[in-house]
């Protein structure tokens, strides 16, 4: 079992998910609230959970995490955390629940409300104090178990990135065994989620050669195993890989994102369609990829066709467009049910997006506009 030290303490093998209660007691948590979602809790996950937990933890359960986390749901599970007397969080489930855990563990140490804390508008300065949080991923994509970050819908309809070291979990708990039973649609789009942060994270033109190698590194993974993972999805090498490529995807967020996910956040803030993120990333990449390069220092787009074993001066976005096929990803963002009406709204959304700063070429509304059109 590898044990990695990087920015929290990861416990990563098939069977870590017994290393739970362990885990739990080390961060001090021994009345967690559980955030997670309908889908984890028919899947039988929760049921596994607990059956390790055993006695030994009293947990109680918000599973109304939607699909987009919001700010409403984000409150109702932080009710619940207060009537059960909760003392920390265990993030259960996707990125959504992952980071709806991490927003209640903001509010139940600093109060107030998640607007407060936009780290845009310096609501750093405000974080007095956050709950622990111990995190199990049972998907490959986000990589919110490890992030600096998380992303919630507010009330008033901006979707935020929040950011910041003590966002990141105590300890992450990744177990691919989790992941076997993932649809193929599933695992598609958030396989891609995980290979566009390691592509945004790597491009960005923030210094953190770690942070480079350790992207450059999930690139590999992700791009040799995701279609094995998509198309035979009981392959546990597979599986093993494309949650390695996760967890390190977001291991390079302290360098920033870009473009794409300034802009798959602004349609995400959408209450209809919902939209899935890493399918967003997916459709959006190939156009990024094509804004960016001339801007972004050739011999990195150059090492990104090395990780990915393509030859040299290959077409990125071709190769992205070419994957997207492969895996069942739609070719459109028309094809996702989003209309001309709703593009215009979004490029302020974009403008305003954390990731939107760390571009490696940065973006006009007019760019923004384009991007979004050649998408559609």
């Amino acid at each position: 079992m590898a044990l990695l030290t990087y920015l929290t303490t990861t416990h990563f093998d098939f069977g870590a998910v017994q290393m739970l209660p362990k885990v739990l007691s080390r961060a001090g948590v021994q009345r967690p609230l559980i955030t997670t979602d309908k889908g984890v809790v028919a899947a039988g996950i929760l049921d596994t959970v607990k059956d390790v937990l055993g006695d030994a933890v009293s947990a109680a359960v918000y599973d109304e995490t939607p699909g987009n986390p919001t700010e409403e749901a984000t409150v109702a599970a932080l009710e619940v955390y207060k009537a059960a007397d909760c003392d920390g969080v265990l993030g259960l489930g996707g990125g959504s629940a992952m980071d709806l855990g991490k927003g209640v563990a903001l509010l139940a140490g600093s109060g107030g409300e998640l607007a407060t804390y936009d780290p845009l508008a310096g609501g750093n300065r405000h974080v007095k104090d956050i709950a622990p949080v111990v995190a199990v991923p049972t998907t490959s994509g986000t990589g919110s178990e490890v992030s600096v970050g998380f992303v919630i819908v507010l009330n008033d309809g901006r979707k935020i990135a929040f950011g910041g070291p003590r966002f990141v979990p105590i300890a992450a708990v990744c177990d691919p065994e989790l992941t076997l039973g993932l649809p193929s649609a599933i695992t598609a789009g958030t396989g891609m989620d995980a290979i566009t942060h390691c592509i945004e994270g790597y491009l960005s033109p923030s210094v953190n050669p770690p942070a480079d190698g350790v992207a450059l590194d999930g690139l590999w993974r992700g791009w040799r195993h995701l279609e094995r993972a998509v198309h035979e999805g009981s392959d546990r090498t597979a599986r093993w890989e494309m949650m390695m490529a996760s967890t390190e995807g977001a291991l390079a967020f302290p360098k920033g994102l870009g473009a794409v996910h300034a802009m798959s956040h602004a349609l995400g803030r959408l209450s209809e369609p919902r939209l899935h993120h890493g399918t967003l990333n997916a459709v959006l990449l190939p156009s990024v990829l094509r804004f960016n390069e001339g801007s972004a220092p050739a011999e990195k787009y150059e090492r990104l066709r090395t990780a990915m074993g393509l030859a040299p001066g290959a077409d990125l976005a071709a190769e992205i467009e070419r994957m997207n096929q492969s895996i069942g990803m739609p070719k459109s963002l028309s094809e996702m049910g989003v209309e001309e009406a709703m593009i215009a709204p979004c490029i302020d959304h974009a403008l305003a997006d954390l990731a939107h700063r760390t571009n490696p070429r940065e973006a006009t509304a007019e760019d923004y506009e384009r991007l979004y059109h050649e998408a559609l």
